[in-house]
């Protein structure tokens, strides 16, 4: 068994100021000694103390209790803390500290009568002197009212060492200077976000991934102003919990919005950073026990990095889901990785990177092949002709495991996604992708029955989705309440358009400000899906089509011919 290291609350401090040459944020070098991170250039902050949680901070802090601090962290108890250890961490690091004295203004640490403030800072540091009896024998309150509270991160799983951290900025406080302690840190600087990128794009410094990913979001501000208004208005705090994969090209931090990340997590759940974050053409990457994954040669435009081959392991036999292109190379590989002992060959459909290997398969293996026939169209594989014609519903034993076919018409007539069921795992081929939505092409495509189609797989116990192209997808009711929404702001995006467009508008009108967000490269295929939204609006009486051209529906009013 992996044994996990503790996940210990911890609270960054992020300090920022205005300079001639543009906003600058403060960050410290820790020691090459240091267990975490070491040589690496960090913002001030630490573990949580238990003296941070000490129930008379409620009288130290200026206008937050631990109440307002639970709900806007979303905990349950000890919310002021982080607030608390954020500043603290900050003075026992940098020397600076954000509190105001007894005359309400912010102390300036710099002036002779704080001189006794700065000099109990080692002691601070080193446990001898309570931040709370600091704060008590001086007078202090806390300027809590300062720091915006902004980011979550959780460090991955894996890691020799693990924190819970809680990230807030703040503008510095003037009149306060900074000085490393030559303890935990050996060195500071004031630096332009930008200029922080670039040293360790070039090597020069070395930053933590979340470091990293918090510079950039400082390098899209001018000022503190700026920045400061937009933390305080963020209308959520994600929580970033990175995960390590590897790639060719070495170590890859991942984060949620990285396609490989669910999968990742999956495949890796102790954090050993051994899974790839890549799909390369013919490399057998296992998914689960019996399920195994092989991606086609075929990147390009519309199939993304490929075509993905499933193989279900049955005993010494296999059964392979949407054998993809007709490739020899492709065909090879699943050959290769079940010793050639295919005994189901199954499509999701007939588009022309999913079935047409199935021939070439079936003559190799003499194994039989199920999903429905091609309907016409010239993007279909005409030649898949199924031995068995699969209905909604349908189990088929494979080997011993229930795979049943669930019908999703909507991207092609004759859609199938298949679901095994002891993994509660369905293959949607082109029915759910990833990093894309499917392209509605009528008249075999439909936006009705897509939309009803997808709403279907709402009531199916599922863990996982496993597309036709890209990795798994975790939280299948989820994703697919995303891809209904995405098609729905698209559809009231044709609506809008149309209500303030005199005369209505063709196709090539509407598509250049519908898909203003595509890629005018990809408005030929994109007419075709606003064309399914026209023609689902149609049928509702929502537009009409009139000639080239498409309208609002006006309502005729009553007792008028």
């Amino acid at each position: 068994m992996t044994t996990q290291a503790v996940l210990r609350p911890a609270a960054t401090l992020v300090l920022v100021r205005d300079d001639a040459h543009g906003m600058e944020v403060f960050m410290m070098q820790r020691t090459h000694k240091a267990a975490f991170v070491p040589g690496g250039f960090v913002f001030p902050g630490g573990a949580l103390d238990a003296c941070d949680s000490n129930a008379c901070f409620d009288t130290h802090c200026k206008n937050i209790n631990d109440q307002d601090a639970r709900r806007i962290l979303n905990i349950e108890k000890d919310g002021l803390a982080y607030w608390v250890a954020a500043i603290r961490e900050c003075f026992e690091e940098s020397g600076m500290l954000l509190a105001y004295g007894k005359n309400g203004g912010l102390i300036d640490l710099n002036r002779s009568e704080c001189a006794a403030i700065s000099a109990a800072r080692p002691r601070v540091a080193a446990g001898e002197l309570a931040f709370d009896e600091l704060c008590r024998m001086h007078g202090l309150t806390l300027a809590l009212d300062r720091l915006a509270y902004f980011g979550h991160w959780i460090t991955p799983m894996g890691a020799p060492r693990r924190f819970d951290t809680r990230f807030f900025i703040a503008v510095a406080p003037e009149g306060q200077s900074a000085s490393h302690d030559n303890n935990e840190t050996i060195a500071h600087a004031w630096m332009r976000p930008a200029d922080v990128l670039e040293r360790h794009r070039a090597g020069q410094i070395d930053l933590m991934f979340a470091t990293t990913s918090t510079v950039e979001m400082l390098a899209q501000f001018a000022g503190t102003d700026a920045l400061m208004d937009h933390v305080r208005n963020m209308d959520a705090i994600p929580s970033h919990v990175p995960r390590v994969s590897a790639s060719r090209n070495g170590r890859r931090v991942l984060v949620q919005a990285d396609y490989a990340y669910a999968e990742v997590g999956k495949l890796d759940p102790h954090g050993k950073g051994h899974v790839s974050c890549e799909l390369l053409p013919g490399v057998a990457t296992q998914l689960s026990d019996k399920v195994c994954r092989i991606v086609a040669p075929n990147p390009g435009f519309m199939t993304g990095p490929g075509t993905n081959s499933y193989l279900i392991k049955a005993g010494a036999d296999f059964a392979v889901i949407d054998p993809g292109p007709a490739l020899e190379q492709h065909v090879d590989a699943l050959l290769a990785h079940t010793n050639g002992r295919i005994r189901w060959i199954l499509a999701t459909h007939t588009h022309m990177d999913h079935s047409p290997a199935a021939a070439m398969l079936g003559e190799r293996t003499c194994a039989p092949t199920y999903g429905m026939p091609a309907p016409d169209g010239s993007h279909q594989d005409r030649a898949f002709r199924p031995d068995h014609v699969l209905a909604h519903g349908e189990a088929i034993d494979i080997g011993g495991h229930v795979l049943r076919a669930i019908h999703t018409p909507g991207h092609a007539s004759n859609h199938l996604c298949y679901l095994l069921e002891d993994e509660r795992l369905l293959f949607t081929g082109d029915h759910i992708m990833q990093g894309s939505t499917v392209v509605i092409n009528p008249p075999d495509g439909d936006m009705i029955t897509y939309l009803a189609s997808l709403a279907y797989l709402k009531t199916l116990d599922l863990a996982y989705l496993a597309p036709g192209h890209g990795f798994l997808i975790d939280h299948p009711h989820q994703a697919v309440d995303r891809l209904l929404a995405h098609r729905l702001r698209r559809e009231h995006k044709v609506i809008r358009t149309l209500e303030t467009s005199s005369g209505g508008a063709t196709i090539d009108e509407l598509v250049a400000v519908v898909y203003d967000d595509v890629p005018a490269q990809r408005h030929a295929m994109a007419s075709r899906s606003l064309l399914a939204h026209l023609r689902k609006l149609e049928t509702e009486q929502r537009v009409t089509g009139i000639g080239e051209r498409w309208e609002i529906t006006r309502t005729v009013p009553n007792g008028e011919a």
